[in-house]
């Protein structure tokens, strides 16, 4: 929840689908400008709506005034001037005024709090003033109007709000230090005047995210922990939606009342009906609601009216159907806010929460969950009903499970911001077939990550329809490898399939994570054994051979025929005692991160005797705090693996060894993510956007391409070295350009056509005189005719490492950076890594680092010179910083860049805009926007 904007304000709702960061907040500001109102989420999880006032809010204004107490009007204003605490609206006007911006706060159609700020023509200061109904302060609403006028206000360059207040007014000021502001107070005359530097600070994204994330927990209270559940729809009939859910509920147990509602029937169930929730006598914190769809407006209203405190639409015939059901699915959405209430689905098929003290479980599925730590999302209804079946089967746990449907309201990333805190869940899984809000997901993952692994089956592995790429960072830039690349920054476990799914939450929720990638395989056939071993390998884990002491302890607890080289396989006769007593030595060695057991039930020995001692040495290492995690395969048996499953130390069995190894494989590169140091973000206060932006809007050809000179010239705003470069339109001014820069030279053809400037024979190198440049200008000239309008003059670069670096902008995902080996051959070759803005510098460095040709860069091969690492680590930062301040820049490649020992400097770029109506740019923004 909460906005997902350049400038963050907390507690803003999002829709279904929004955009990146940037998008977002203009769509904001847009809607805020034009009269129209945005949902918030408030301290107590409820939801309202912030708008913009108009002269015929003058009423509600004085209506809400008048509710005040006297010390509310007289002291809570947050100014010595008093046009709010009269109920003087003093005339806004729409469109939207940037010198007097007017907000309120709407809850059930009535204004309940209302903020302005008002300057002078032209000055960067404003005065702020604020109005809260009583019984709405404490929910935040003040900080959120703060937060929104701050945003408004540093759009239309306002840089301080200043305001007036008395020193007992502690409300107010605490409402002021905790945003995250760079404040100012001082004391003059009995009166506390404070300054608030609207510009944003990373304490003030911070808190935002603080606050945003104690919204959203309080919001999901009232779903996942109510205290008393209404099923709207509630049928008497076996089989249907409704019948379902209500039983469902009766089944699990419900710790607190249960109404059905239903104006036909007096009881269903043995349990009395209600003919609508508004008769239900007592308190209703949430209600399912499993009636048709053109009912379901109305009902959503009565909830509202109702103090509902959140919704459940399991009903469809919303956006799945087309344009006409997604409008309605929006008027939906917005009678929840309206009403205070949160909305999961429509289109699903319900919530549950295994805690002993609610054991609700609100959906329609046969299958009741069995409790246990492991949380679950679902974005489809079908396959989420099979995710649960297949839980119950493998006797997985869940501590909770949402079916998110159409997400109209309710989404994963809300959920990872209620499991991050719920100590009942240790392990979040995901199906997801797209983001709500990719950057907000990966903002949220990040963090949930450090403390919880997250493992996701993404649906939808392609976009239908992308647009043809025209640069070499867009051609390597698929959407799928976005998607990957999403992951592997944020910590997140991407799995193919359910049963990978499943697979990986039984090592995460039973074993701890390992140290390292040694892994020791123990079996008792050798065929099986190498199996594991190549399996493991594949997976990036080591199969280390065993030093001599544990060799010798190992030979005097196994049987006279075992090898004990790893795989380690004690042979046919081996007893379960001695699978058991070599279990525990290997994890006791310290020479190993995990044990792989892989066990052949042979004539001789009793499979069920062995899983027991391996749940017996299991529970010992466990014991001892040892961090080594132990996973089975036994071949060919049932019971062993239900022994395995049933042991207090729950050891995950699998029925292929390769299945084993993958999961270790996976949970030991989250182990390294995890114990990595976080990165740093680069600050580059020296960037210069709106230099930028003039370069691009004096520089775009028709089709949106800035080349050449100018595009190294907005590079060079960002603090990107780039190679010295002189434009020329014919032979004299090429020579005399020469001249300038100093030989030898190289001649790069430029024009509105000539984007891939090697592929017609446009760039002539090592010149060395001015007769070679003269020359070489007229032969481009002969051969390119009107295609050429002139030429860059550039000094040879010296010698080095020639890469490439870009940025793409994605409409889902935002700007994305790429580095790759190989020049102009970047997309032959293959070799690139790709990372979403802004990086740090431990993002970076991982993607050099990933490149096949790494050791290039990094020296040692061949006796190779490296190259200054943080040189192009620091180039790849700036280049996203590039991606995030400018979402005009569709594509730029800098390419080639020449790597040395000395440092990095960008040879040639090329840039495509977006082309926009009276500019290809927009209207510049102040560089601290």
């Amino acid at each position: 929840m909460g906005s997902e904007t350049a400038v963050p304000t907390s507690g803003l709702l999002r829709g279904a689908e929004s955009a990146d960061e940037r998008a977002r907040a203009q769509r904001t500001l847009a809607t805020l400008s034009a009269g129209d109102g945005v949902d918030i989420l408030l301290r107590d999880g409820s939801t309202a709506r912030i708008r913009a006032a108009t002269p015929n809010d003058r009423q509600a204004l004085l209506a809400l005034h008048e509710r005040c107490f006297e010390e509310t009007r007289g002291q809570r204003s947050f100014t010595a001037r008093r046009r709010l605490t009269t109920g003087d609206l003093a005339g806004p006007t729409t469109p939207f005024d940037p010198d007097h911006v007017v907000l309120v706060v709407e809850r059930d159609g009535r204004v309940v709090a209302a903020a302005e700020y008002e300057r002078s023509v032209g000055q960067e200061e404003a005065e702020v003033a604020f109005l809260v109904e009583d019984a709405f302060q404490g929910r935040g609403i003040g900080t959120l109007l703060l937060e929104h006028l701050a945003l408004l206000g540093r759009h239309h360059g306002v840089r301080r709000l200043v305001g007036d207040t008395l020193p007992t007014n502690h409300r107010m000021l605490d409402v002021l230090t905790s945003v995250g502001f760079v404040e100012h107070a001082s004391l003059e005359d009995g009166v506390v005047r404070v300054v608030l530097e609207t510009a944003t600070t990373e304490e003030e994204k911070a808190r935002a995210d603080q606050r945003d994330a104690q919204a959203v927990v309080a919001s999901m209270e009232r779903l996942l922990r109510p205290r008393s559940v209404a099923v709207v729809g509630a049928s008497r009939e076996p089989g249907k939606i409704g019948h379902e859910l209500l039983v469902n509920l009766l089944r699990s147990e419900f710790t607190g009342p249960v109404y059905p509602v239903n104006p036909h029937a007096e009881a269903i169930a043995s349990v009395p009906c209600w003919p609508s929730v508004t008769d239900i006598p007592g308190p209703v914190d949430l209600a399912v609601l499993a009636v048709p769809a053109p009912l379901v407006p109305e009902v959503v209203a009565a909830c509202g009216h109702k103090g509902v405190g959140a919704v459940v639409v399991v009903s469809s015939g919303f956006a799945e159907t087309g344009p006409e059901g997604g409008a309605a699915q929006e008027e939906v959405v917005r009678l929840a806010h309206q009403g205070g209430m949160r909305l999961v689905g429509p289109n699903c098929f319900g919530v549950a929460h295994t805690d002993p003290s609610v054991r609700l479980n609100a959906t329609f599925a046969k299958d009741l969950p069995i409790p246990g730590d492991v949380g679950f999302v679902s974005q489809s209804g079908g396959l989420g009903i099979a995710i649960l079946a297949e839980a119950a089967s493998r006797s997985i746990g869940l501590s909770g499970f949402v079916s998110v449907g159409n997400k109209a309201d309710v989404s994963g990333n809300d959920l990872l911001q209620w499991w991050e805190q719920d100590e009942w869940t240790s392990v979040i899984l995901m199906y997801l077939e797209s983001f709500g809000d990719p950057r907000r997901f990966a903002r949220l993952a990040r963090r949930v990550s450090a403390r919880k692994p997250i493992v996701v089956v993404k649906g939808g592995r392609s976009r239908a329809g992308r647009r043809a790429a025209s640069s070499h960072t867009a051609a390597l830039a698929t959407p799928d490898r976005v998607v990957d690349t999403l992951f592997k920054g944020t910590g997140v476990l991407r799995v193919d399939t359910i049963e990978q799914l499943f697979d990986l939450s039984e090592v995460l929720a039973n074993q701890p994570l390992p140290a390292g990638r040694r892994v020791a395989i123990l079996t008792n056939a050798g065929g099986p054994g190498v199996l594991a071993a190549d399996a493991c390998v594949s997976r990036g884990l080591e199969v280390a051979e065993p030093s001599k002491g544990l060799a010798g302890r190992l030979r005097t607890i196994s049987p006279d025929a075992a090898s004990l080289r790893n795989p380690i396989d004690l042979g046919a006769a081996a007893s379960p005692e001695a699978f058991g007593r070599c279990l525990l030595a290997l994890a006791e060695s310290r020479e190993v991160d995990a044990v792989l057991v892989v066990f052949t039930p042979p004539l001789t020995t009793n499979a069920d005797d062995v899983a027991r001692a391996l749940a017996e040495a299991g529970g010992r290492i466990a014991a001892q705090g040892l961090a080594v995690p132990v996973v089975a395969s036994l071949l060919g048996t049932g019971e062993g693996r239900r022994i395995l499953h049933e042991a207090p130390r729950r050891v995950p069995s699998f029925t292929y060894p390769g299945n084993a190894a993958t999961a270790l494989g996976a949970v030991a590169a989250y182990a390294e993510w995890r114990a990595r140091p976080p990165g740093r973000l680069l600050e580059a206060s020296d960037r210069d956007p709106n230099r930028a932006r003039t370069v691009i809007a004096q520089a775009a050809d028709p089709d949106g391409w800035v080349l050449g000179k100018p595009a190294l010239g907005v590079l060079a705003a960002y603090g990107i070295p780039v190679l010295r470069t002189l434009a020329a339109t014919n032979a004299e001014e090429a020579t005399q350009a020469a001249d300038a820069v100093g030989y030898p030279v190289a001649l790069k053809a430029i024009g509105p056509s000539l984007v891939h400037k090697s592929d017609v024979g446009g760039v002539v190198q090592h010149l060395a005189d001015r007769a070679a440049v003269r020359a070489a200008y007229r032969d481009l000239a002969a051969r390119l005719g009107a295609a050429m309008t002139g030429v860059v003059v550039q000094p040879m670069a010296a010698p080095g490492v020639e890469t490439i670096a870009g940025v793409i902008q994605d409409p889902e995902f935002g700007p994305q950076v790429l580095v790759g080996l190989g020049g102009t051959a970047v997309e032959l070759l293959g070799d690139s890594a790709i990372r979403l803005a802004p990086l740090t510098d431990r993002d970076a460095e991982e993607m050099i680092h990933e490149l096949r040709g790494a050791p290039l860069l990094l020296g040692g091969y061949r006796g190779a010179k490296p190259v200054d690492l943080p040189a192009p680590v620091e180039l790849l930062q700036r280049l996203g910083w590039l991606g995030e301040d400018l979402p005009e820049v569709l594509e730029c490649d800098a390419n080639p860049i020449v790597a040395r020992l000395d440092g990095v400097v960008v040879v040639d770029a090329r840039i495509k805009v977006a082309r926009r109506s009276g500019s290809p740019t927009g209207t510049p923004v102040r560089a601290d926007s």
